[in-house]
């Protein structure tokens, strides 16, 4: 199975390095030393890691042959692909790849079916479950420990105790200080002073 782990971005100095936009969570293991990756596009590679270096909070890259900064810049937003074998789980048993959990039954702890997981959107802060509902809509949940509850792989689920409003929002409780202020600003104004 074939995994995005990476995405190349601006080119660094002048000796072929590239900046890189992680998208796994064993960077140490995906983009050591040695590994070979498949590109997408897939006319730019495969690309052999030389060495990897961390530099002002960034990962950087040097690819085998890549030698100055317009080899470099010609691989902007490549995207790097690893092989992974299906059944590979990640060392912490709290984590879990995307296609492990990609199609996952989403129910509530009482059972009540939700949808299915059809894609995992990682953004800076948390990941995203989009899950297709059976009406054929779709609903984004916060793979966060606080709403999802638990993973059960071997039955193929994910069971979440979503908060009122993020599944049904005629369920949404709507807290905001303007409504607060419009609401004492017009009991004080009905008062006779």
């Amino acid at each position: 199975m074939q995994l995005v782990v990476a995405r190349i971005g601006r080119a660094h100095g002048i000796k072929g390095e590239v900046t890189v936009e992680v998208r796994t969570d064993e960077p140490e293991l995906r983009l050591g030393p040695g590994a070979v990756l498949a590109t997408e596009p897939a006319s730019t590679g495969p690309l052999t890691i030389e060495t990897g270096r961390v530099h002002s909070g960034r990962l950087l890259l040097r690819f085998e042959g890549v030698r100055d900064r317009t080899a470099a810049e010609a691989l902007r937003n490549t995207l790097l692909i690893s092989e992974v074998d299906p059944q590979e789980l990640p060392e912490d048993p709290e984590e879990f790849y995307d296609h492990q959990l990609m199609d996952l039954d989403v129910v509530l702890a009482d059972g009540t079916e939700i949808g299915r997981i059809t894609e995992i959107t990682h953004l800076p802060s948390q990941d995203l479950f989009i899950v297709e509902r059976p009406d054929g809509t779709e609903v984004m949940i916060p793979f966060v420990e606080e709403i999802v509850s638990e993973i059960d792989l071997e039955e193929q689920r994910a069971v979440i105790t979503p908060p009122p409003g993020l599944i049904d929002e005629s369920e949404a409780v709507v807290a905001s200080s303007r409504d607060d202020e419009a609401a004492a600003d017009a009991a004080e104004g009905g008062k006779d002073d």
